[in-house]
């Protein structure tokens, strides 16, 4: 069983190393070693590698949330899009608050690999207006181009909120699903669907199903686990 024992032993174990920053670094290996952990207790806690907890055998790795987007986007002003995904990001979340749209187009979401997947996904998607008690009042729609929200007749102006979420299945397969809450159209979308890219996602953006209307209003965010 190691045992600390204080700086200049020479038996074998651990030695401690005095400092005066008020940090403490705990090293692995021979000589001068590896730095593992530093703790400080005016900053963070500073893991080096890969933290795994007793009676998980699989990595684990944090909630991390992307950099906010707020319309206009860059030019040409048709899409939002996040690049450089951690390939070991096994699902990424959408969110979207107060965005419009500059026509009646509806929304498209996509991921890639290298480049933006633009076919092979299986997608279908469904609406029902918030102001009718009825049901028969929906609408649907079905596209491979993207995971789409297309079973709407949205105006300029209209403002959408809510979430999209995509889902590694295994390998590069990926499952999407989300809601949307389109105010001025009065409607409420669901949406599913699922693509095979080609290589490990590492881009994701929302667009527009027409591909011309431009982004006037609203932020965009993604969330990666």
């Amino acid at each position: 069983m190691p045992t600390i024992l204080k700086a200049g032993n020479s038996s074998s174990g651990y030695s401690m190393t005095p400092g005066g920053d008020g940090a403490l670094a705990i090293k692995t290996g021979s000589g001068a070693g590896t730095t593992a952990l530093t703790v400080d207790g005016s900053q963070n806690t500073t893991l080096a590698g890969t933290l795994q907890v007793a009676g998980v055998t699989t990595n684990m790795y944090p909630l991390v949330q992307g950099t906010s987007q707020t319309a206009p986007f860059t030019a040409p002003n048709t899409s939002a899009e996040f690049t450089n995904i951690p390939s070991w990001a096994k699902r990424i979340t959408f969110t979207l608050s107060e965005v419009s749209l500059s026509g009646t187009s509806t929304y498209l979401f996509q991921v890639g690999s290298g480049s933006f997947a633009t076919t092979g996904y299986n997608s279908g998607s469904i609406s029902v207006s918030t102001t009718v008690a009825s049901t028969t009042n929906g609408s649907a729609s079905n596209t491979t181009n993207g995971i789409t929200t297309s079973s709407y007749s949205s105006t300029a102006g209209s403002t959408a909120h809510g979430h999209a979420v995509f889902t590694n299945v295994a390998g590069n397969t990926w499952v999407a699903s989300g809601i949307l809450y389109v105010n001025s159209a009065n409607r409420v979308a669901t949406f599913a669907g699922n693509v095979v890219l080609s290589g490990v996602l590492d881009r994701v953006r929302v667009t527009t199903t027409n591909g011309t209307d431009t982004f006037d209003a609203g932020t965009i965010n993604i969330m990666w686990e």
